[in-house]
């Protein structure tokens, strides 16, 4: 929790402490393969905690985030893959953190960030609406964590790949934004439909039903503590007059 995390994790890891606290963080300084050239998972772990605010769970996610990498590595065709990472740390982390005896939400809540750490991969590639409101269900509460974790989670000196999957993490909020407004729009229905508009005024099918159905719309909006009652009795004011 400290402003500037970084000294104090290298230090708990080069003391010998984290092989007593917390073994699964010195089990990610994976020794360096001159052929593979992968990426030392410690010191990025390191480098992407150092990138967050000062907030417990989003600290804890990002420590644990990669946890689940040392278990799942291998090598295929002279690159080494981590595959199911997430998952597999998201159980460690648990494991972990019950250990510690942190809250119950706590634990909850930084394992299912581990989780969901992988989810954002592939957006670059294009999502439909579908798969960015399955991506908003799953995080659920946690969306503003996972976010904020994906953005930490690059430590490329790429200046234009940081700046690129910066763009991307502000357009998948962007999208979710606009599609809950969506969403919550269309979820709305007025109390009273076309139908009985038509039937309570004896006129057809045509644009004043239309219009009395915006105004029901705009009305239940306004006031959505109207109960049927109260709001035919704004309907038929509204209507007369429309309709004198």
């Amino acid at each position: 929790m400290a402003d500037d995390p970084a000294p104090p994790l290298w230090q708990l890891v080069d003391s010998g402490l984290a092989d007593e606290i917390v073994p699964e963080l010195p089990a990610l300084r994976l020794e360096q393969d001159p052929i593979h050239r992968h990426k030392d998972v410690l010191a990025h772990t390191i480098a992407v905690v150092a990138k967050t605010r000062v907030d417990l769970v989003l600290r804890l996610a990002t420590l644990f985030h990669d946890v689940g990498k040392p278990r799942t590595r291998s090598f295929e065709k002279g690159s080494v893959t981590f595959y199911h990472h997430e998952a597999v740390g998201a159980r460690m982390t648990k494991k972990r953190l019950e250990a510690l005896v942190y809250p119950e939400t706590v634990v909850h809540d930084v394992s299912e960030l581990v989780r969901l750490s992988g989810r954002f991969k592939g957006y670059s590639d294009g999502w439909s609406d579908a798969a960015v409101r399955r991506y908003a269900r799953e995080a659920g509460h946690l969306l503003g964590y996972l976010n904020e974790l994906v953005r930490a989670d690059c430590t490329t000196r790429n200046l234009k790949k940081a700046a690129d999957l910066q763009h991307h993490v502000d357009d998948l909020e962007a999208r979710i934004a606009r599609l809950a407004e969506a969403d919550s729009r269309s979820a709305e229905r007025p109390l009273i439909d076309g139908n009985e508009v038509m039937a309570r005024y004896g006129i057809g099918p045509g644009p004043a039903v239309g219009a009395a159905l915006k105004f029901l719309l705009e009305l239940k909006r306004a006031y959505p503590e109207l109960n049927r009652s109260e709001t035919k009795a704004h309907l038929d004011s509204w209507w007369a007059d429309k309709h004198p």
